[in-house]
């Protein structure tokens, strides 16, 4: 069903054209770091729109202004519908340039103002959406161009099970912060001693493994359960067809919390437009955080450093053995990112360095924001998922895995946003393409290692400081 609210019209058609970005071959806003970033333009443009039109107004004690000062003159109330779908529109547009006829075929079908109030506000939002392209459009493009990897022992080379592959984002941490303030969060160095690193190499080696190669384990291994693999695959949108990324799916969920915190709200327009602005900007953020912390820690992921786990193994082996120590296998694969609906195609490791986890930060950045907005950001329960189930496209019934076989429909239930957080995290583990302090250290997070405390920090800092400019 068609949604009434413009907001929520709007980020049905920005989540689409997420989709629709890694189905049709164009590759616009390629990847996490581009398509958070586009989707965090897209609710921008909406929410200055909006609240330019509509002040004063007062959310959770706040007077919410717009991010950057709004042109003039600044159309009647009337004309909200129309500035929020042209500011929407001409955002996306410019996005996803190979998408237009259909973003115009939106455009005619969204809600929209009447009469003098239609003609001003599609002015407004246009000029709205033109002074924030114009802030934003030499963001960094994510390429690798100039890129040299380095051979050495836990540094991040190429998937030998899908080469060639690229470098994604090797310095898009250097991209302009949209409002995180101050001294930025960083993180830790990863805990590469062998008291850490061993038993993360021994987890992922038996828990995220490829299901053919399950004979090669010890009797007395713990093996992925069918539940894991479920959540595993529940999590991926690794730039699938008919997929798209992670943020998608983060919106997805968001947007079911919302309408029905916002079920009885006769004009929630107001909280859609803060609380989306609020989540998706805190995932761009965080796509450049993390990819500053990547390429600066440059840590191998798993299926390179299973493989060669043993002193003999690498480009730069120097000392010969014909034993192997435990937990090397110079022939292990992970169940691997999904490339769901592509039959024949390999699921893969991802083209980055592994931490922190780009799925653990934004997550936990999306989800942390939702929980502040709605007043349950501290501590480890809240009541927002009571009495939901969450449906991923990864298991909707209709997404083939990449064998051709239809994954079953499967509806998911969290205790709470938290343990959304924490699931997400772990999922990646059990693809085999992360280790665990990729996303979270200690229980608690009360220290700096991995993409969920990354994720917490960056909510808090946009959430505190109003979504503001740096």
């Amino acid at each position: 069903m068609t949604p009434s609210d413009p907001i929520l019209y709007w980020n049905d058609v920005a989540l689409d054209a997420n989709k629709e970005s890694f189905t049709n071959g164009a590759k616009e806003q390629d990847g996490p770091t581009l398509s958070s970033r586009a989707l965090a333009l897209v609710h921008l443009a909406m929410h200055d729109a909006y609240f330019a039109i509509n002040t004063p107004t007062v959310i959770n004690g706040v007077n919410i202004i717009p991010y950057q000062t709004p042109p003039t003159p600044i159309p009647a109330v009337g004309a909200t519908n129309s500035a929020i779908a042209a500011a929407a529109y001409d955002m996306l547009a410019r996005l996803y340039p190979t998408q237009k006829p259909a973003l115009q075929s939106k455009l005619a079908d969204a809600p929209a103002s009447t009469g003098a109030d239609a003609s001003a506000g599609q002015m407004f939002g246009i000029a709205v959406s033109n002074a924030l392209w114009k802030l934003r459009k030499d963001d960094d493009k994510a390429d690798d161009a100039g890129y040299s990897p380095s051979p050495g022992k836990f540094k991040h080379r190429p998937d030998p099970d899908n080469s060639p592959q690229p470098f994604h984002g090797c310095y898009y941490g250097t991209t302009p912060l949209l409002a995180v303030n101050g001294t930025p969060p960083t993180l830790d160095p990863p805990p590469l001693s062998p008291t850490d690193y061993q038993p993360a190499l021994m987890q992922v080696h038996s828990e995220g493994i490829k299901p053919e190669l399950t004979d090669t384990l010890s009797t007395a291994t713990s093996r992925r359960s069918p539940k894991e693999t479920l959540i595993g695959i529940f999590w991926g949108y690794d730039g699938a067809k008919g997929l798209g990324t992670p943020p998608r799916l983060y919106n997805q969920i968001i947007r079911k919390i919302a309408e029905t915190k916002e079920a009885l709200n006769p004009n929630p327009t107001a909280k859609y437009a803060r609380l989306l602005a609020l989540v998706n900007v805190a995932m761009a953020d965080a796509g450049i955080l993390a990819w500053k912390e990547k390429y600066k820690w440059d840590v191998w992921r798993p299926v390179v450093a299973i493989r060669e786990h043993d002193s003999s193994m690498g480009p730069l082996s120097a000392t010969p053995a014909n034993a192997l120590v435990k937990g090397c296998d110079p022939f292990w694969l992970p169940l691997g990112a999904p490339k769901s609906n592509e039959p024949g195609k390999k699921n893969f490791t991802p083209p980055f360095p592994a931490y922190p986890s780009g799925h653990a930060t934004f997550g936990a950045a999306a989800f942390q924001m939702t929980r502040l907005f709605y007043q349950q950001g501290t501590g480890t329960t809240d009541t927002l998922c009571q009495g939901l189930s969450f449906v991923s496209d990864e298991l909707n019934g209709k997404t083939a895995d990449n064998t051709g076989a239809i994954r079953p429909k499967h509806a998911r239930t969290f205790d709470s946003l938290w343990d959304a957080i924490r699931e997400n995290g772990i999922s990646r583990v059990y693809l085999g393409v992360h280790w665990i302090f990729d996303a979270f250290g200690k229980p608690d997070y009360s220290d700096m290692v991995g993409g969920i405390p990354l994720g917490l920090k960056i909510a808090k800092n946009v959430y505190d400081n109003n979504l503001t400019k740096p």
